[in-house]
């Protein structure tokens, strides 16, 4: 992991390091997975083809990932790419995508414009302080694009996160855009920790999420392998504000306010009537 984290340091080393951007052109056909990134609001490039790839880099809430699929889209792998010699082939199409120029990676390597946008926290009540850092957790979107959200805490074995999902699908409410439910994966158990960091390290954590629920053994595999940095951010937020149980559900009312709910909600259709605007 530590090899990974460095990594992640000479990438952005060499986003910053580089000259303008142009579009790219003549792209190949992107696989199912990553068109499903694209729609929930992650960014994409192409990296171009090395040793028989064609290799992609998504971008989502400034986590870079990437994956490597096979020209027949018979199947891909996600991680980083090494020649046969041991060096790190990732580096170099990074470099090569910045040098042909993209914009994109210039917004990333950009301290100052993330420093912008943090709001003046001296200035926050408590509860909008909280509002911010669930918005800047790590979470997977579950239903329809402009529904109106809600954010949750969700453990992958929590008995009571699968009955509250389980209530939105069998009443149709996430298929048909009456509620988006942003899962904040975190774990309290080691076995429960690596469960999440996989469902977030995941292509399609949206179908590994579901099959899990209905009892598929092999949906989210605990490995251990697997950097579970962003569940333990998410663990961080969750503590830092004295939450204990799963779900715990946070959302803005319509009156405004944001609003917290402690375990499973008693009637959905009442807290889909108390969310204010759409996020």
């Amino acid at each position: 992991m530590k090899r990974f984290l460095s990594l992640a340091a000479l990438l952005s080393f060499i986003f910053m390091i580089s000259g303008p951007a142009s579009a790219q052109d003549n792209l190949p056909a992107m696989p199912d997975p990553i068109k499903n990134l694209a729609e929930e609001g992650a960014q994409i490039r192409y990296l171009g083809r090395d040793y028989g790839f064609d290799s992609w880099i998504t971008i989502k809430n400034g986590q870079e990932q990437y994956f490597y699929v096979l020209p027949d889209q018979s199947a891909f792998v996600m991680g980083v790419l090494f020649d046969n010699k041991g060096k790190l082939v990732t580096v170099d199409q990074v470099r090569r995508l910045r040098g042909s120029g993209d914009e994109l990676l210039d917004e990333l390597a950009s301290d100052e414009s993330a420093s912008a946008a943090e709001p003046d926290f001296d200035s926050l009540s408590p509860s909008e302080r909280l509002f911010y850092d669930i918005e800047n957790s790590n979470w997977i979107p579950l239903g329809q694009p402009g529904a109106p959200v809600i954010y949750s805490f969700i453990d992958p074995q929590c008995p009571h996160c699968h009955a509250f999902i389980d209530e939105l699908r069998a009443g149709g409410y996430l298929d048909q855009g009456k509620i988006q439910v942003r899962m904040v994966p975190v774990g309290f158990k080691d076995e429960t920790r690596a469960q999440a960091a996989y469902l977030m390290a995941s292509p399609n954590p949206q179908e590994r999420w579901m099959r899990h629920m209905d009892g598929d053994a092999d949906a989210l595999p605990a490995k251990s392998e697997i950097s579970q940095q962003g569940v333990e951010r998410n663990l961080a937020i969750m503590q830092s504000w004295k939450f204990n149980v799963t779900p715990m559900i946070i959302y803005r009312g319509k009156d405004g306010s944001v609003k917290l709910m402690r375990g499973k909600p008693k009637s959905i259709d009442n807290l889909i009537a108390d969310i204010g605007a759409r996020s």
